[in-house]
């Protein structure tokens, strides 16, 4: 992911003409981003969380994701369980591509761009905190 936003630095932010103008190398530098992206959150959120309250020995393994996503905010692993929610709807958005409406496909991929930074910082924040948990 981190390659991706290297490689398209140059053209960000986005807009719908310079979507439109992308080169092929762009447009699979763009590719390569929503599928990291895609990616790195769903494995943060269906195997990384569940895996960290079990680490922890929290018994949340039958118990809704929002129930799981606010212990893990009261255990400091999450700043905020609503930011969680709105990085799946930004990964969410990708799956709706609209053709006609290049200015709107440039905003959900800007606010991608932006967001990128929040799914690393969890990262961090888990390592950080099972680093603490290990004797």
């Amino acid at each position: 992911m981190r390659y991706a936003l290297t490689a398209l630095a140059p053209h960000l932010p986005l807009t719908g003409a310079r979507l439109r103008a992308l080169d092929a190398e762009a447009v699979q530098d763009l590719d390569q981003f929503v599928l990291r992206f895609g990616k790195l959150q769903d494995a943060i959120g269906m195997r990384l969380l569940p895996a960290v309250l079990a680490y922890l020995q929290e018994p949340y393994e039958r118990r809704p994701m929002l129930d799981k996503l606010h212990r893990l905010e009261q255990l400091g692993y999450l700043d905020d369980a609503a930011d969680w929610q709105r990085l799946r709807a930004i990964r969410n958005q990708f799956a709706h591509e609209y053709p006609d409406a290049p200015e709107r496909n440039a905003a959900v991929l800007n606010t991608a761009v932006e967001a990128a930074a929040a799914l690393e910082s969890i990262l961090a924040r888990i390592e950080a905190g099972l680093g603490a948990q290990t004797p």
